[in-house]
């Protein structure tokens, strides 16, 4: 394998991407949003133009506009993964040009989406980018969100051994494909964990860091449990800071705010803390004012209000309920 994939470890954000409340892309936003994972919450890298930066909703030129801004903006400070994935390999390939000419470090590249192409026809789908790139392919194994059909970690790993591919985000909520992927490959691929259901298991179970949306709004937090597990063997900490982690992923998967997406809850997060959010592109349409207030209820009760002191105190989370300051909810 080429290309030395140790530096990709970490708190690695889903960066989102702003666009005004005219559908407009915003790059000032943007460019103020990712300056402040860097430089405010101290995030290992960047992942731009992926799912939680809407890349399904970008133009082509838009990706592209993103992949220059994203040089000017990290001036390599940080790692940043380019996303250049589309169903079409032809358009994948063209993309993934565009991206290694601003000067991306790596490219995740999602599973030919929609369409459903077999298995044998998404592998040369990887085998044929690889041919004409010459950047780490980050495996962007996302069936869920593509409809497409996973590879499975063998498969990972001989594409790995064929160059072919160099790092996977493993966005499942279990962590077996963790775990299996590190028996197979271990420190030769990247893997990270790419859901955000169990970044605590993943972690714990070799994975090389965590990928996520949530990690535009928590990723001082995830810093802190990453330093815990991985560095520092500390897996009980990285319990506990987990916890204080645990009520962002609720509001979304327990839908304690109502029928919203996860994207707009962050946005509205940030907004709430004074930084710009900027808006999703239709149809992800923003919460409401009484959304915005049940919010900021929720994020008072938890602590996450001034997330700068969020991990102040470290407490069990039986104590932290007994407490009042965060009520449970069925699913």
């Amino acid at each position: 394998m080429p290309f030395d994939v140790k530096r990709f470890r970490g708190i690695f954000p889903a960066a989102l991407t702003m666009f005004d409340d005219k559908n407009n892309l915003d790059e000032e936003a943007t460019a103020r949003h990712w300056d402040w994972l860097i430089t405010h919450q101290g995030v290992d890298g960047l992942v731009i133009a992926g799912t939680s930066g809407e890349f399904i909703a970008l133009e082509g030129e838009e990706r592209i506009r993103l992949f220059r801004l994203a040089r000017d903006v990290v001036r390599k400070r940080v790692p940043v993964i380019y996303g250049s994935g589309h169903y079409s390999t032809k358009l994948t390939i063209q993309l993934s040009e565009e991206a290694q000419r601003c000067g991306a470090d790596a490219l995740i590249i999602i599973l030919p989406y929609f369409q459903k192409p077999p298995k044998a026809a998404v592998i040369e789908h990887y085998r044929r980018v690889r041919q004409a790139i010459n950047l780490p392919i980050m495996l962007y194994n996302n069936p869920q969100n593509s409809a497409c059909v996973e590879l499975n970690p063998p498969e990972i790993a001989r594409l790995a051994d064929e160059d072919v591919l160099h790092m996977v985000k493993s966005t499942f909520g279990t962590v077996e494909p963790v775990h299996d992927l590190y028996y197979l490959v271990g420190d030769r691929m990247a893997i990270f964990y790419g859901s955000f259901l169990a970044a605590l298991e993943g972690l714990a179970a070799g994975a090389h860091g965590w990928i996520s949306g949530v990690l535009n709004v928590v990723g001082k937090a995830a810093k802190a449990m990453y330093q815990a597990v991985v560095v520092h063997n500390d897996v009980r900490k990285g319990l506990l800071i987990w916890h204080k982690i645990l009520p962002i992923v609720h509001l979304y998967t327990y839908q304690q705010i109502g029928p919203v997406s996860d994207l707009a809850i962050y946005r509205s997060m940030l907004k709430l803390w004074g930084l710009p959010g900027g808006y999703c592109r239709d149809p992800f349409f923003p919460l409401d004012e009484k959304q915005e207030k049940v919010l900021h209820d929720l994020l008072h009760q938890c602590g996450w209000i001034d997330p700068d002191h969020v991990l102040d105190s470290l407490e069990p989370m039986d104590s932290f309920c007994r407490k009042g300051k965060v009520e449970p909810t069925a699913r």
